[in-house]
């Protein structure tokens, strides 16, 4: 039962990760401490990203066109829009840094590994998942800041665009130099691919410290109760619903092989965790990036839970 709730027990890493900024918050020199070194590991991320993508895989990906400018468009397009309208429906159903926060999840690019995984079981084109993962996350460096900004300004937030040079700066450089140093370390990437990969986990657990510990020490827990905590999971639930629906109905409306359709189930419908917690540690101002992240947390783990559940079923169909 636990590990269908928890497919990932990385989950469970995570929360221990709040716990221990609730109950040790960084503070002071020691925040900013912790906050050098995630940067470090953001830049380190994604110079591994670039490393370990192949040149051939790239251009094998591009030939399903159509699969990709779909994963793009419902991925930066469809989903935006449903956020925007669901907070515009019912704005006081959540404070406003929650919707920030469910803004700022639905502008994310898609997940990496577990979109693979899910397309891999379900016997999709994980090829093409491969590089739908790619080019969203490369896509999302601008077009995340761009979109959120609308959608914040639209929603009364404001927006602010003035962090894209540092997200170009600690993301989109890093995968530059990645796959120009590929040349020389392709082999050696494919030795410590398994090193290579626990990168992303780390990274992630550094940059949750370091918001939730400076969103602690600004009353996190005072300004959030278990009420809105199960209001944000239906949220969340409706968005993961209309989501998965909306893709799979895409797909079919476009005439997608099937395989296709499973990846662009998966690419389309999942957001990163793995791009959206540095992201927002750039993005926001640290007290603010606690509570913004927690709407892509509950959704990273119940797109987790439903695409277990959905990839088994159509493996066995």
């Amino acid at each position: 039962m636990l590990a269908r709730l928890i497919p990932d027990k990385f989950i469970l890493l995570l929360l221990a990760t709040i716990g221990a900024a609730t109950l040790f918050p960084a503070q002071g020199r020691g925040l900013s401490l912790v906050s050098a070194i995630a940067n470090i590991a953001i830049f380190s991320l994604f110079f591994f990203h670039g490393l370990r993508l192949s040149h051939e895989a790239v251009w094998a990906g591009l030939k399903h066109w159509r699969l990709q400018l779909a994963v793009l468009v419902f991925g930066f397009g469809a989903l935006p829009l449903l956020g925007l309208s669901v907070s515009a429906l019912a704005p006081d159903f959540l404070s406003a840094e929650l919707w920030l926060g469910v803004l700022f999840l639905c502008a994310l690019p898609s997940t990496v590994q577990s979109a693979i995984a899910a397309s891999s079981m379900a016997q999709g084109n994980v090829a093409a998942s491969v590089i739908a993962a790619a080019l969203s996350n490369l896509s999302g460096v601008i077009l995340t800041p761009l979109i959120f900004a609308a959608l914040a300004h639209v929603g009364g937030g404001g927006g602010d665009l003035s962090t894209i040079g540092r997200i170009a700066a600690l993301l989109l450089l890093p995968f530059a130099l990645g796959q120009v140093a590929r040349f020389w370390l392709a082999a050696w990437a494919e030795r410590h691919r398994v090193w290579i990969g626990r990168l992303d986990r780390t990274t992630i657990l550094i940059t949750v410290y370091v918001a939730f510990s400076a969103a602690v020490v600004d009353g996190l827990w005072a300004r959030l109760d278990g009420a809105e905590m199960l209001r944000l999971f239906a949220v969340v639930c409706v968005l993961l619903g209309v989501a998965m629906g909306g893709v799979w109905a895409l797909g079919g409306a476009l005439g997608l092989e099937r395989e296709d359709r499973i990846t662009l189930l998966f690419s389309g419908a999942q957001k990163s965790l793995a791009t959206g917690a540095p992201m927002a540690r750039i993005l926001f101002p640290a007290a603010e990036a606690g509570m913004i992240v927690i709407p892509l947390m509950l959704y990273h783990q119940l797109q987790l839970t439903v695409s277990a559940w959905i990839a088994a079923r159509l493996a066995r169909n």
